[in-house]
């Protein structure tokens, strides 16, 4: 995949290490944030991104694998001024409310679950 320069990008961050979600770590698919605009070509596989200030903490270079084309439909991109990301592009998910519980009744035990915004 090459991008452009001027051309805008998605960039691949994390949820904090060690966050556990039923027995695994991480999320299913990656949360996106951006759009960041392409300021320079660096090498076959690297890119320079035009990062805010308050990411300033983020190395400018990124490797083509950390980003993803920007098309404008944004319902898997995070607003990345909510959010506070370290050195590592990881952020720590807070929940917000609850949106369901179930108990789910077997021969011998019950299992609950919840759905968390």
């Amino acid at each position: 995949m090459t991008f452009q320069t001027g051309e805008n990008v998605l960039l691949k961050v994390s949820p904090m290490k060690g966050v556990m979600r039923f027995g695994k770590k991480g999320k299913l698919s990656p949360p996106y944030i951006g759009p960041f605009e392409v300021l320079e070509y660096v090498g076959p596989v690297a890119y320079i991104l035009a990062l805010p200030p308050n990411i300033s903490g983020v190395h400018l270079v990124f490797h083509v694998s950390m980003l993803k084309r920007y098309h404008g439909d944004g319902d898997y991109i995070i607003k990345w001024d909510s959010i506070v990301l370290d050195k590592d592009l990881q952020y720590e998910e807070e929940p917000i409310v609850i949106l369901h519980r179930d108990v789910r009744k077997l021969r011998t035990k019950e299992i609950k679950s919840m759905k968390v915004q």
